[in-house]
């Protein structure tokens, strides 16, 4: 008590000083403390800011630890700097003050609404840290605590907006609480798809699902184009016929969607098509084949190796060549997949640090299908279908080379067969 009569005794004899028929009843008084009282708050916070907050930041990253350079990432020591001007105003405003006047009031809970959100964001960084430093360990694979994370800190806002309230009205939080759950169902009821789509806000926010400008596909709602606006309640989607699709907030995250950033982030897309081979063209290659295989020069080096190994296999079992039922032989399907692989090794559009494989599927009453999966170094739509067309044009066209033959049903051949069976006999 002795210390604030004494601070208080100090500034009006300073007051005085300056003004001297000033007296602490006049309303410029309480002008004149409420902006001294601000003046050295802000400079309290240009001395923590650039004096106390470089020195923390020295020790933390002199040390090795990996959580406080984390503290320090997140910015929990930034956001306490603004405690310091807060206090400073919180403790001092009603010294200098006079307690009737309407300017301590404002001060006062100015000054606890700051200090709320301070420590709320201060918070904030502080679940941030926890959440970092947990996912480096071995138990993030176990269970993720990302969730609990974001729910813990959705209900320390639910509690600072309680308190604030609390303080503007000068009441009880409990008074308020009683007062809200009166009314909890009907404003469920009116605000349905504001609080689904403030909660979907949240968590879109905070894992990154999805940003504006991101290309998505939702087969339910036959969206497939580009995000141009995320709101509260409705997300704007320009499809690639140029029509506007708009979406309920939260059916990003409880219906299935197909987000291509990852495609775009990859600097690659991909293709992934078969064509269907008879299987009837499928067989041994012979010297003939194989010398003129030898010839293209994506595959002249893979020939040489693969008859060498051959050669080699034959010599060490003691097989004569001639014996097809035990001798091994290279095929024109292998030989063509072979090809396939290293022309697009060779292939300028092909992105080669992605999957890049020539593989057979499972055959069908259609044939033998053989897939060709890579990715396109160009992602965009009219570049991609060229690259692909014409990838494909090419594999069309070297069938024969191989004697290879894709398979087609042809349904005039059905009736030619149709016709010829309903002939009558001589």
């Amino acid at each position: 008590m002795e210390v604030t009569t004494t601070v208080r005794d100090t500034f009006v004899h300073l007051v005085h000083d300056v003004f001297p028929n000033l007296t602490t009843d006049e309303p410029f008084y309480n002008v004149l403390a409420g902006s001294s009282i601000l003046l050295v708050s802000a400079i309290i916070y240009v001395i923590a800011r650039l004096l106390i907050r470089p020195q923390i930041a020295s020790w933390v990253y002199r040390s090795d630890n990996v959580w406080d350079n984390a503290l320090q990432e997140y910015g929990f020591f930034r956001r306490l700097m603004h405690l310091f001007p807060a206090i400073f105003i919180y403790i001092t405003a009603p010294v200098l003050i006079d307690e009737g006047a309407v300017f301590l009031g404002l001060m006062v809970k100015s000054s606890q609404l700051y200090m709320l959100y301070s420590a709320l964001l201060a918070l904030y960084a502080l679940l941030s840290t926890v959440e970092y430093v947990y996912n480096t360990s071995a138990l993030a694979k176990r269970a993720p605590i990302t969730g609990f994370i974001q729910v813990t800190k959705l209900g320390f806002a639910i509690i600072a907006i309680l308190l604030s309230i609390s303080l503007i009205v000068d009441r009880s939080p409990l008074l308020i609480v009683s007062g809200l759950t009166a009314i909890a169902a009907v404003l469920l009821l009116i605000f349905r798809d504001t609080i689904l789509g403030f909660v979907a806000g949240i968590q879109i926010a905070a894992n990154r699902m999805f940003n504006t400008g991101d290309w998505i596909s939702m087969q339910k709602y036959e969206v497939d184009g580009e995000i141009k606006e995320i709101g509260l309640t409705n997300v704007k989607v320009q499809n690639w016929d140029k029509t506007i699709s708009t979406l309920p907030t939260y059916s990003l995250t409880t219906e299935a969607v197909k987000n291509w950033r990852g495609m775009q982030e990859s600097g690659g897309r991909r293709i992934k098509r078969a064509i269907h081979l008879d299987v009837h063209s499928i067989k041994l290659c012979d010297n003939e084949m194989l010398e003129r295989f030898s010839k293209i020069r994506y595959i002249n080096d893979y020939i040489e190796k693969k008859k060498n190994e051959l050669q080699a296999y034959h010599r060490d079992y003691s097989i004569d060549e001639s014996d097809l039922l035990n001798s091994r032989r290279l095929t024109n399907i292998g030989t063509f997949r072979a090809y396939l692989e290293a022309y697009l090794r060779k292939h300028p559009h092909i992105h080669q640090e992605l999957t890049l494989m020539v593989r057979q599927l499972p055959p069908t009453e259609l044939g033998l299908p053989l897939e060709i999966y890579c990715f396109s170094a160009k992602q965009d739509w009219v570049d991609y279908e060229k690259i692909q067309a014409d990838i494909f044009d090419h594999v069309m066209a070297m069938l024969e080379p191989f004697d290879l033959r894709a398979y087609q049903r042809d349904s005039h051949l059905g009736a030619l067969v149709n016709r010829g069976s309903e002939s009558p006999r001589p």
